[in-house]
């Protein structure tokens, strides 16, 4: 999820830096806090697994499967036990040689979030229960996933810090180890070097995923992996990217939004008939070159735009966003996020979500700039935490008392030198076999579709890497996925992308 999302939420979240692990054999394993004999009887051991086995049918092939699911440690320099993070590997078992079998590392944002949300909603083995456009049902559970890619890579589900079941071993560890955009790069990339060496993947091609907050995260792990582990991956791939530290200045910021209001409102029926005739994919392409040609130099002259201007500008800008001429006008054809959520269906009684703007919310006044709160978020809360709570326990025999944090406490976060997207630029010049890929749904207000279009544009400003970066967009909000058609394309689209990055790696890496 994006680093900024229910701050409130994640700011009063549990925080714990010591909790207990109960394994199959019932035993209580005690760590080294314990040991020192920290306030707290919960104990938590950062290093400790459960096996179980498995099989899927994926694409109508059955495939065996382990599950690893457990912790493993995060070191400091002196070589001593930090933080034990929670991950969830899935290996399949049927194939022996794993020097060209991929295994992909995955990631969501937050940056306070677990990993639950593409493991159990999107490339893993199971599928939480929901109905086929992502709302909650119930009762909860989850089925075999049909669409995971497991069938052509292994998977590794990792949580930092403070989310899902990872912790701090010790109180006195500073929070600044762990709690910010470069902090959380370096750590997690000693932990991949850890993970790699120990589960003996070396030979295997790389790949990383993240979404949100995640793609700052995978995006800055590729130069970070390549500098300090000599690890060259073979892909990165971006589901719903933030802007990775790219400056857009705030009058770019504002008109770069346009195109996701259109689809916005196209869904809700908000724009004008000869509009809505057409199908989206018609009418996004003449919103974005609206934006570029005309908003976007507009808005840079700022208040000495002719007046005539900028009232034709906001009759365009009208017919596009669903908002009146006047709303627009009052400020300064710049609406942000929140006053279009309040704005759209404001004579309806509604508000829509930011996430995934196909939701409806209802605030206790119709009046206001901004919606009570997060429509989307709330849902899929109810839909993702009964499901992994019960997988985690009754299917991958992984059994705790602590709490899964869906998200964790992580605040304060570091936000200072943001320099992610340069450094995956950095590393796909430096790794001619380093490919992205980047899927975007048009309905996400969070981070929007034309943004991350916006990102790649950026990034490769010479244009001589666009040849292996990617862009993919679908109909639906920030986890595409969770609409059943989306799942099914996106997947497959991962899974095109895995084996297209293999086979170039099959020629020498060089330019």
């Amino acid at each position: 999820m994006m680093k900024s999302i229910f701050l409130s939420m994640v700011a009063t979240a549990l925080f714990v830096c010591a909790g207990w692990a109960q394994f199959p054999n019932g035993n209580q394993i005690s760590s080294d806090n314990d040991k020192k004999g920290a306030s707290s009887d919960l104990r938590f051991d950062p290093d400790a697994t459960v096996v179980t086995h498995h099989t899927a049918t994926i694409n109508g092939k059955v495939i065996p499967y382990k599950a690893v699911a457990g912790t493993m440690p995060v070191w400091d320099e002196d070589g001593k036990t930090i933080a034990g993070l929670f991950f969830v590997y899935y290996e399949r078992t049927d194939i022996k040689d794993k020097s060209t079998r991929p295994i992909t590392i995955s990631f969501n944002g937050g940056p306070g979030s677990a990993s639950v949300w593409m493991h159990i909603g999107y490339t893993g083995p199971v599928l939480l229960n929901i109905d086929d456009e992502g709302y909650p049902v119930q009762p909860y559970g989850f089925k075999e996933n049909p669409y995971s890619i497991l069938d052509v890579t292994d998977i590794v589900y990792v949580d930092p810090v403070n989310t899902g079941y990872s912790r701090i071993t010790r109180k006195d560890v500073p929070k600044e180890k762990f709690f910010g955009i470069n902090a959380d790069i370096k750590y997690l990339a000693g932990w991949i070097n850890t993970f790699v060496t120990r589960y003996n993947r070396w030979a295997s091609p790389k790949f990383l995923i993240g979404e949100s907050y995640g793609t700052t995260r995978v995006s800055g792990l590729a130069l970070e992996l390549q500098d300090n582990y000599w690890m060259y991956l073979n892909g990165v791939i971006q589901v719903s990217p933030t802007d990775l530290g790219i400056e857009r200045g705030s009058v770019t910021a504002s008109a770069l939004r346009l195109p996701y209001y259109a689809a916005t409102a196209w869904y809700h029926k908000k724009l004008p008939a000869d509009l809505l005739q057409k199908d989206l994919i018609e009418v996004l392409p003449e919103v974005e070159n609206f934006t570029l040609n005309e908003l976007l130099p507009a808005m840079h002259r700022g208040g000495f735009l002719e007046s005539g201007v900028k009232q034709s500008l906001a009759a365009k800008m009208a017919r596009y966003s669903g908002l009146s001429e006047k709303t627009i006008l009052q400020n300064n054809l710049s609406i942000s996020t929140n006053l279009f959520w309040k704005e759209l269906l404001r004579d309806e009684g509604f508000t829509v979500g930011r996430l995934d703007s196909r939701y409806k919310g209802i605030d206790k006044r119709v009046a206001g700039e901004s919606p009570d709160f997060n429509a989307e978020l709330t849902a899929w809360l109810h839909a993702f935490t009964p499901p992994i709570n019960m997988y985690l326990r009754n299917q991958l025999n992984y059994k705790t008392d602590l709490t899964y944090n869906m998200f964790g406490n992580v605040w304060p976060w570091d936000n200072k030198n943001n320099q992610t997207g340069e450094n995956l630029r950095k590393a796909m010049a430096i790794n001619p076999y380093l490919h992205l890929l980047v899927q975007s749904g048009y309905y996400d207000g969070a981070c929007d579709y034309f943004n991350a279009k916006y990102n790649m544009w950026q990034m490769d400003p010479s244009g001589k890497l666009k040849d292996r970066m990617f862009w993919e967009g679908y109909r639906s909000g920030h986890m595409m996925y969770l609409r059943k058609e989306d799942l099914r394309t996106s997947n497959e689209s991962l899974r095109s992308f895995i084996s297209k990055a293999v086979r170039a790696a099959s020629q020498p890496a060089k330019y």
